[in-house]
């Protein structure tokens, strides 16, 4: 991980929601989901309405995501705003509903 030590923050996590955890109960629509590799909370990506991901960093300090929609292989660190290398990938718990 080049330019970032958050990788002892990093778990192997199950996903809380089949999809961004907000959007569902707001009734709102994503583009693309992140999983938190700390706790497991599903949230939409920047290119959505809610930021879902972003707002869950912001209020919890966790800060380490993964591509979850599908699996995407990559991670970001919000601190040091760069790509991480992770151990693995979260596997998707079920099929995810589409909303974009």
């Amino acid at each position: 991980m080049s330019g970032c030590n958050h990788n002892v923050t990093v778990r192997s996590v199950t996903p809380r929601t089949l999809g961004c955890e907000e959007c569902l109960k707001e009734n709102m629509e994503w583009f693309h989901l992140r999983i938190c590799r700390q706790c497991g909370h599903v949230g939409c990506c920047d290119q959505s309405v809610g930021k879902h991901a972003t707002l869950h960093f912001h209020e919890t300090g966790h800060p380490i995501i993964e591509g979850y929609d599908p699996p995407e292989g990559w991670g970001w660190c919000y601190i040091d705003e760069v790509f991480v290398d992770l151990p693995d990938q979260t596997p998707q718990r079920g099929p995810i509903p589409r909303y974009y």
